[in-house]
């Protein structure tokens, strides 16, 4: 009896089978085609697009929403015709409460999508810029759905939520390719200021990396009179576009000072360091 019953399910489960057989293959076809046309579309935005676009990131992110709407549109089709009609009409109904409720239970997540959308758009930064947002200072690597991949100068990759940077101030030391770089440096006070300063932008020039335009000129003002010194602040621009590698930024920051310190050493001007004053009381 019992195995009379089980041989009657199994039957019914396997006529229903075979019956739905040919609309399970043209679902499983239809995902198959889908995925294979979202994985296509981005392939294509990637490979096509992308290079036209000044900004890359914008394509990444583009591709990969594209391709996750293409694959949700199929998914539902899918189900519909597997006889998940009310099923799927149920949640697109439901979506404005679906929506609601997800609000507050992936508040970051939602936040950190809408924040990367206008990432994308509106273009802060490039591939490869160098940014600083917060506590995080770096190289950009990747911008996707929730985060943005940044390098730090000592190899670190450091995910930041894009929400965090959209609200944030962001600073981008690369993007139009100019980085203002300075440095102290202290004189006696018997040196003659004028022939200091002289000597000092006249070092600084003959760093080949450093700027002289009209616009981007070395500055050298006096910035503090201290116990024992006089303060310059010597202030140059570089050309970031030459490199973004923050050691080629140091490297050519530590040529101007040696240069600056080689040539006031030669014409005789004395870098005194701090008085210490020091009294013995005896007792």
């Amino acid at each position: 009896m019992v195995m009379s019953k089980l041989t009657d399910t199994f039957s019914d489960l396997y006529n229903k089978f075979t019956d739905q057989l040919p609309t399970i293959l043209i679902a499983l076809a239809i995902l198959t085609i889908g995925f294979l046309i979202a994985y296509g579309l981005k392939n294509l935005i990637l490979k096509k697009i992308k290079p036209r676009l000044t900004n890359t990131l914008s394509a990444d992110f583009i591709a990969q929403v594209t391709s996750i709407i293409i694959r949700t549109i199929v998914i539902i089709i899918a189900l519909n015709l597997l006889g998940f009609k009310n099923f799927t009409t149920n949640i697109l109904a439901g979506a404005g409460i679906l929506t609601f409720v997800l609000g507050f239970a992936f508040k970051d997540i939602g936040e950190n999508f809408l924040a990367g959308i206008i990432l994308a758009f509106k273009s802060p930064f490039r591939l490869k810029d160098l940014i600083e947002s917060g506590n995080v200072l770096g190289y950009v690597q990747e911008l996707n759905l929730r985060e943005t991949l940044v390098k730090t100068p000592d190899g670190k990759d450091v995910f930041i939520p894009n929400g965090q940077i959209l609200k944030n101030p962001l600073i981008n030391y690369t993007i139009d390719g100019f980085l203002r770089y300075e440095f102290i440096i202290g004189l006696d006070y018997n040196s003659n200021i004028a022939e200091g300063i002289k000597i000092i932008s006249d070092s600084v020039a003959e760093v080949n990396d450093v700027l002289n335009t009209k616009n981007k000129k070395t500055t050298v003002l006096i910035d503090e009179l201290t116990a024992s010194t006089i303060n310059f602040k010597i202030l140059f621009w570089i050309d970031t576009f030459k490199s973004t590698s923050r050691t080629y930024h140091n490297n050519i920051r530590s040529a101007v000072i040696d240069k600056v310190v080689e040539n006031l050493f030669k014409n005789g001007f004395y870098l005194p360091s701090s008085i210490v004053e020091i009294k013995m009381n005896k007792p």
